[in-house]
Formats: C-alpha cells, structure tokens, sequence
C-alpha cells in the first residue's frame, strides 16, 4: 500500500473508529445504570505514566504555528475517556518551561497538560520522582500552570496550606463520594524546596489523610503510588508492605505507577470486614519514547463503583491494553496511544507489518502474564463494535 493511500485509510479508519466507540463505547456500562432512586454508579479509569522525552516534543512541535500540539496522542483513547466519569493519569514530566528537555531532568511544553484537558482527562497525579527535576522554579509553574489550565491535580503543593485545603482531591457524582491521594517514593534525591510539599511515602502522613478522608465519609478511598523498582514485572516486598497498611487504614483502592511495565491487578473482597481491596501495582507506560520491550505499552484500569442502600461496592473492574504507535507522517515521527483491541485484526491500519507485529507481540505477551497472575480482573475487548469484557474464570469469585 502506497503511503498517500495509507495516510487516506488512516484519516477514513480513524474517523470510523472515533464514530464507533462514541455510539457503543459505553455500552459496557449500560448494565450498571438503573433508574431506581436507590442504587447509584460512577466510573473511573485510570492511565499510567504521560512521559515528556525530547522526542516526543519534537514530534508535537508544529512548523507552521511555531508551538506545540499533542492533542493526536490522544486520538484513539480519547472516545475510550469519554465512557467513563472521571480519567486520572499520572503526569510523569514538570511543566517548567524552556527550555524544554527529557531524561533525565524532564521539562514539557504547556501545550501537553492541555492535550490531557482536550481528550477528556479529569485530574493529574503530580508526586513522582521526576517533579522536583527543574527544581523550585519548576515545581510552582508545574503546579501554577495546572491551575491556569483548570486541571485538577494531586500529590505536590505550593505550601503545608494548600496541601491542607485541597488534598484529598474529592470526586462526587449519583450519591458516591470518591477521595483520592498521591505519594511518591522519592524525588531522585532532589530536595524539595520549601515551602513546597511533595507527598512521600509515609506511614505516619497516609494514615492521617485516610483518617481525614473517613472523616468526610467518602464512599471510597484511593491511593495513587509512584513507588519500587523500575522494569520489574512483580511488586516486590515493599509494594506489598504499603498496600497491606494502606488497606489496614481504611484505603479501598490502589493504584500503583513508575516501574515502566505492567504489574498484576488485584481484587480482592476482605471477608472479615466485608469490602473490597483493589490494587494495580503498575499501570505501565501510557505515552513515552520507551521502546524496549514491555515498556512500548501499558494497561488503562476501569472501576465501576456501584451504591445502593448506602453501601457502595466495586461492581466490575477491568483493564485495556494500550501501546504507543509511532509512525512516520509527513517526514516526523508520531505518537498515538493505541487500544490494542480495537486494531489487533487490523494489519491495514499500520503503516508497516514491522509495526503490526511489533503491537501483536506486546498484546500478546501482555496478555499472557495478566491472564496468569491477575485475580478476578479481566480486559477489555473489541467485539462487533463494542467494548466487552472478557468473563471471569470459573474458579475466581463472583461478587454479586
């Protein structure tokens, strides 16, 4: 296939795919909606790390207008978002400004927070190990900038005052009440300045905030970790360690980010308290120059939470899996986030068979590992125009 015949296929497939996923892709939900006063639902999906390598800027930066435009990134998740209530990422790059760079010391243009905006991503976790990369400076116009763009965030602070007011970040929607934080286990040994605050991984402060949160009587409380080891396919004793304290305090789901590769899913019902515990130790990259293997892709987690007679429950809990497609388009590399499932029978949607291959090949071993070491969690598939999930094993435990 010639490459103007390609591009037209592309711009035609992609405009077909966006059309279909806006009319089926929140018929997944549809069994969870009810028009009875006493049960309510709220969505959430989750994204790994949005990374800012210098190869990526270059790729966003336009010729014509002389700025950056990152909005095609997006393109293909984008109607994925728009199925769900709210869409939390982790925002593994500062918005510093100029000039800009990637590893190790990142700096991304504005332009891509706004890109998050525009594909209908609700709230950025900040703590991670690479926000104090530009320092001060760069920490307050990371967080300023946030606030310019009417982005919720979470995770670092301008001061101990702010962190006070607006932490937890609280989701509210059909009677549920949703709290979120972020920690991060280092700043790759960058102090941070005062009177910044960076939430670090602390006993002593996430029991305090779970209590808070307890306090406010949320539904339902969530902890977005950056934390271990990079490149590790299995949580390690201290991803363990922290999730059992999280879970003792009274945190209902973890979220777990920054080894770069997925890591096993969890859900598990506690019988002696009777709730759920969900952790995701690693969601994966979502967007990144990474080219190894298992670091070209990553997972989405969708939640369902559903409340009825005041009790509000994980209802289903499930995953997509994405990779980062980076064709050649107009003499420049780019970079969109793919749904695997939507072009895993599509050879004709690549450009080249080198690229079809190399998305089947993450897919599949992807698949694979999940398949073996997640519990009572299954993915999301493509089938006949809508996005199903996968049933559970005969042998995991149904929850209904």
């Amino acid at each position: 296939m010639s490459y103007e015949v390609n591009r037209q296929y592309m711009k035609s497939r992609k405009l077909f795919i966006v059309v279909i996923i806006l009319l089926f892709g929140g018929s997944v939900f549809a069994q969870f909606r009810s028009s009875s006063d006493s049960i309510h639902s709220m969505s959430l999906l989750f994204a790994g790390d949005i990374m800012g390598h210098m190869p990526q800027i270059y790729a966003a930066y336009d010729t014509t207008t002389r700025d950056y435009r990152f909005d095609e990134t997006f393109r293909y998740v984008k109607p994925v978002f728009a199925a769900y209530d709210f869409v939390i990422a982790n925002l593994e790059t500062t918005l510093a400004g100029k000039p800009y760079s990637g590893y190790p010391q990142f700096s991304s243009p504005d332009a891509l927070a706004l890109a998050c905006k525009h594909a209908g991503i609700s709230c950025l976790a900040t703590a991670n190990n690479h926000c104090c990369d530009r320092g001060k400076k760069g920490l307050v116009r990371t967080i300023s900038t946030l606030d310019s763009l009417g982005i919720l965030h979470f995770g670092t602070y301008s001061d101990s005052s702010e962190r006070n007011l607006r932490s937890p970040v609280i989701f509210k929607k059909n009677n549920i009440q949703v709290a979120l934080y972020n920690y991060t286990f280092s700043t790759n040994g960058i102090p941070v300045p005062e009177p910044l605050v960076v939430n670090f991984i602390d006993t002593t402060l996430i029991a305090r905030d779970i209590a808070k949160a307890l306090a406010m009587h949320a539904d339902k409380i969530i902890i977005f970790v950056h934390w271990d080891n990079e490149y590790q396919s299995f949580p390690d004793i201290n991803q363990k360690l922290i999730a059992a304290f999280c879970f003792s305090k009274g945190a209902d789901i973890i979220i777990g980010s920054h080894p770069h590769v997925i890591q096993p899913a969890i859900w598990e019902k506690d019988s002696v308290q009777g709730r759920d515990k969900v952790v995701v130790y690693s969601l994966g990259n979502y967007v990144s120059n990474q080219r190894k293997s298992r670091t070209d892709g990553g997972m989405m987690t969708g939640l369902i939470l559903q409340k009825e007679n005041g009790k509000t429950v994980v209802k289903q809990f499930g995953h997509y899996l994405t990779w980062v497609y980076t064709p050649v388009e107009d003499n420049r590399k780019k970079y969109y986030i793919l749904p695997c499932s939507l072009v895993e029978n599509d050879s004709a949607f690549f450009k080249t068979h080198a690229q079809y291959d190399s998305m089947k090949t993450y897919m599949n071993d992807a698949r694979k590992f999940l398949d073996t070491n997640n519990v009572n969690e299954k993915e999301y598939i493509f089938i006949k125009e809508k996005w199903e999930q996968q049933l559970l094993k005969q042998n995991e435990l149904n929850f209904k």
